[in-house]
């Protein structure tokens, strides 16, 4: 298996948390570092890994960072199943990583934007070891037929922070809506926001990002 470039920022103080932060299509991890030097959360450490790059059906196959391959953006589209389990198994990895660095898995957070998010919420979902919680920006929830038999007891509990912009013409709210619906139906407690913009982050968003980490992770 491929290990992961990664990108690591800390603001200082003794580490006992992290946060494994997936950027979207095409990116890199440098794409979200300067947000993540914005949040100034010190004790935490920030994973920013570099996926793969591979051929992207819906780009006409050009070769650019992608979590898994992408065949189209409606609900009912074929997913690269064998991609994204992939990547689950790459992020698995780089939890385990930081466990061996001796952060404990309950202080561990998945958080990703788009296809990151995705990947964020099929890999914490399904982990069998008690993490943090997970934020899943302008994204859905993958392979949706098969979390009911897969999800993991250790984490049916697990917080979790959806948030959409009410302007997104990539990845439409009601794919992110219908997703975060069903997240909610087995149980899970979901945070859901909206926001009025398109497939990006913004600044009110990032002051709600901050916040449920600091709630998650018990920081002032």
């Amino acid at each position: 298996m491929q290990t992961l470039e990664t990108l690591e920022i800390t603001s200082g103080g003794n580490i006992n948390a992290a946060v494994i932060w997936l950027h979207g299509l095409g990116a890199d991890g440098h794409d979200f570092s300067g947000l993540v030097e914005e949040l100034q959360l010190p004790g935490v450490r920030f994973i920013l890994p570099h996926a793969p790059h591979r051929p992207v059906t819906i780009n006409g196959g050009y070769m650019m960072r992608a979590w898994y391959d992408i065949f189209g953006l409606g609900i009912g589209t074929v997913q690269d199943e064998t991609g994204i389990r992939a990547s689950q198994a790459q992020i698995e990895n780089l939890i385990a990583t930081e466990r061996q660095r001796d952060i404990k898995s309950e202080r561990i957070v998945l958080a990703g934007f788009s296809q990151g998010g995705a990947i964020a919420l099929h890999t914490g979902l399904r982990h069998p070891r008690r993490l943090a919680g997970i934020l899943a920006l302008s994204t859905y929830l993958p392979l949706r037929p098969a979390l009911a038999s897969e999800m993991n007891p250790a984490n049916l509990d697990l917080p979790i922070f959806m948030a959409h912009g009410t302007f997104d013409n990539v990845i439409s709210l009601d794919i992110s809506q219908t997703s975060a619906d069903m997240l909610k139906q087995h149980g899970y407690p979901l945070q859901w926001h909206e926001y009025p913009m398109a497939h990006s982050v913004c600044l009110e968003e990032l002051a709600d990002i901050r916040k449920f980490l600091c709630d998650i992770l018990g920081l002032d």
